[in-house]
């Protein structure tokens, strides 16, 4: 139920996304690779816009995933679903269950100034998980992916692991989402400097935020930016 409470003011705090998504709309999707995906929030909105692409998820808590999977096996040929977490590295890691609110649990320990301003972080329990590399994961598929492919990185300050570990499928991609935090919430979280400096190595452009989430003295806390290929 806390989930589904805090899901609900995030949406009324944060504006809807312009279904152009800063000029990404007009690429014609065919594979969407969600990495954190949760209950499958993004992937039943971004689905409304690229109808015809088929969507990978990865999610690796077992509840959240529960839903998810729930969702894929009914529609098949739309969308699959895999209870694994991405990174750099092939093993077995814990990640740090936030029992009130799942969406930003993380590999990483939450910091006391996340816990101070999202205090429905604080009960947490660690659980292990299997942790992959996006390359490997795709390697083993028995087909290519359709391009054009797009990513969306929503891993609470894990993205720069997550880059390193598919650089040959970052490299096939056309665009990708990325959540990225200002203010430091998670120990170790990848700086925007570091994501901007491992996109653009790709080739990738900065098309601006999709949102934004700010906080009471009006900074910017942290936002989804869009990344398209030049």
């Amino acid at each position: 139920m806390s989930n589904q409470l805090f899901s609900l003011v995030g949406k009324l705090l944060v504006k809807e996304w312009d279904k152009r998504l800063l000029g990404l709309a007009k690429i014609p999707i065919k594979s969407v690779i969600d990495i954190g995906a949760n209950e499958g929030q993004f992937a039943r909105r971004i689905t409304k816009i690229f109808p015809q692409a088929h969507i990978y998820a990865f999610e690796p808590l077992t509840i959240p995933f529960q839903q998810l999977s729930e969702w894929a096996n009914h529609h098949p040929k739309k969308i699959t679903a895999f209870n694994l977490a991405l990174g750099d590295s092939i093993q077995q890691i814990e990640i740090y269950s936030h029992l009130y609110f799942n969406p930003s649990s993380s590999i990483l320990r939450t910091t006391q100034l996340c816990e101070t301003v999202y205090p429905m972080v604080k009960e947490q329990e660690k659980i292990l998980i299997e942790q992959s590399t996006l390359d490997d994961t795709i390697s083993k598929f028995s087909f290519p992916l359709q391009e054009p492919i797009l990513i969306k990185l929503d891993v609470q300050g894990y993205e720069n692991r997550v880059i390193k570990g598919g650089i040959e499928i970052f490299k096939k991609s056309a665009a990708c989402i990325v959540e990225i935090s200002l203010d430091q919430l998670y120990e170790g979280q990848a700086q925007f400097r570091e994501i901007f400096r491992l996109l653009d190595h790709l080739g990738y452009t900065y098309a601006g935020n999709l949102d934004q989430v700010l906080g009471k003295d009006g900074h910017v806390r942290y936002f989804n930016a869009v990344f398209i290929k030049k």
